[in-house]
């Protein structure tokens, strides 16, 4: 986003001509300006005037509805769709719409409602892909078609994906491939569209959590130990380095460079929580933070580039990490008003981050930009349980409790 005073041409930013637009029932003395100008002056308006402007007439409602001139503007919005660096995540989808939903986010505006059912308490995870929500129910992975709005699922899984004997604790889903650490210690990768699937012992106790990139696994256990695990030909399940963490691994993630892993653990001794090793050597590379206290057990991991990583646990609060600038202090935190747990924390890539606390079914939304949480939705009542997982579009928002999954849609105010 330029300097206010000196904004770039919006068909710098990768806008092209359009098509012309309908002809008007009554001319504007606007289009007598070259189209390049008439952008770069539509570039210095906000979402309300820009808006206003295309009510003047049918070709200023075309114009003005462009993405080239809605992009700048959305990149300042919670969860439109565009990271810090700009890439756009929900292309396809008009970025005017997505500015206008933006606001239903920010102030809370949206329609509850429970998808899914089941009668004993689990400890559910899940992914979204596409037009698929993949749910762990018990031992089992259940892949669910999204209905066209996107407000609910087919009745039943289009797959099932198994081979635990116990339940799942975490999977990933990456390259058409679920990846998922079970209760029983092993691992089980299973490819989506066949019936490739390999299964193999992994830890001693159950695997808490995984993640899969660039064709190795890492998995980290109640048995005080991480481990990396190759999966090229004629190696698959071959473990290359087993990681002494000294605790239990409650949560795992591979850096987008491929080149370390950070491993979350529960802070029963002296060493940090958060730790950095790297994939070559299977050596510590570095420790996050000097000021954790015992028990403050980490329970969520998330990599939002190779430098930015976001956490949370027991200790209450979500810490935000720049490896860049430091290794001993988080460049910022946000504390859950309520002194509870938090199991999961999401990111839209920009403003946004979406966390589940351990009462209550309590999801907040946050905007890195405040310090006090944005929005608070409770969705266990009298019942209380934890949202064990939680995952987000532009316009929806899916929370796993102990006996339900619950949607948020806020397309609708």
């Amino acid at each position: 986003m330029g300097r206010k005073g000196s904004p770039r041409s919006p068909q710098a930013e990768g806008g092209s001509r359009a098509a012309s637009p309908p002809a008007s029932s009554s001319p504007s003395p606007l289009w007598a300006l070259p189209e390049e100008l008439l952008l770069l002056i539509c570039s210095y308006l906000d979402a309300q005037a820009l808006g206003r402007l295309g009510q003047v007439c049918r070709r200023l409602r075309f114009f003005t509805s462009r993405d080239v001139l809605w992009r700048r503007i959305a990149r300042g919005c919670l969860n439109s769709g565009f990271t810090q660096l700009g890439t756009d995540l929900a292309a396809g989808v008009p970025v005017k719409e997505r500015v206008k939903v933006s606001q239903n986010w920010r102030h809370g505006r949206c329609r509850r409602e429970i998808l899914l059912k089941w009668k004993r308490n689990l400890m559910p995870w899940m992914e979204l892909d596409g037009e698929y929500l993949y749910l762990s129910q018990a031992e089992n992975i259940e892949a669910y078609r999204l209905c066209p709005d996107s407000t609910g699922l087919q009745r039943h899984p289009q797959a099932i994906f198994s081979g635990h004997q116990e339940d799942v604790c975490r999977f990933v889903l990456v390259n058409s491939h679920v990846v998922s650490g079970g209760g029983d210690g092993s691992i089980v990768l299973h490819k989506i569209h066949g019936s490739y699937s390999v299964k193999f012992s992994a830890h001693e106790q159950e695997v808490n959590c995984v993640d899969f990139q660039g064709g190795l696994i890492v998995s980290g256990s109640r048995d005080r130990t991480a481990k990396v695990w190759s999966l090229s030909a004629g190696r698959v399940g071959q473990c290359l380095h087993t990681v002494q963490t000294e605790d239990r691994v409650w949560s795992i993630a591979i850096s987008p460079l491929l080149s370390s892993f950070v491993t979350g653990t529960a802070c029963c001794g002296h060493t940090s929580p958060l730790r950095i090793w790297d994939f070559e050597s299977g050596q510590l590379s570095t420790c996050l933070g000097t000021d954790f206290h015992r028990g403050a057990g980490v329970l969520d991991v998330f990599y939002e580039t190779p430098s930015l990583l976001l956490s949370c646990g027991y200790d209450t609060y979500i810490r935000y990490w720049d490896i860049r600038t430091s290794t001993r202090k988080c460049v910022q935190e946000w504390e859950e008003p309520h002194d509870s747990a938090l199991y999961c924390i999401r990111s839209d890539g920009n403003h946004m981050i979406a966390s589940g606390s351990s009462y209550y079914g309590v999801v907040r939304l946050w905007d890195k930009r405040q310090t006090r949480c944005l929005q608070s939705f409770h969705l266990s009542s009298p019942t209380s349980s934890p949202v064990y997982c939680l995952r987000f579009s532009t316009t929806h928002l899916y929370a796993a409790l102990a006996s339900a999954l619950h949607v948020l849609d806020f397309t609708t105010p």
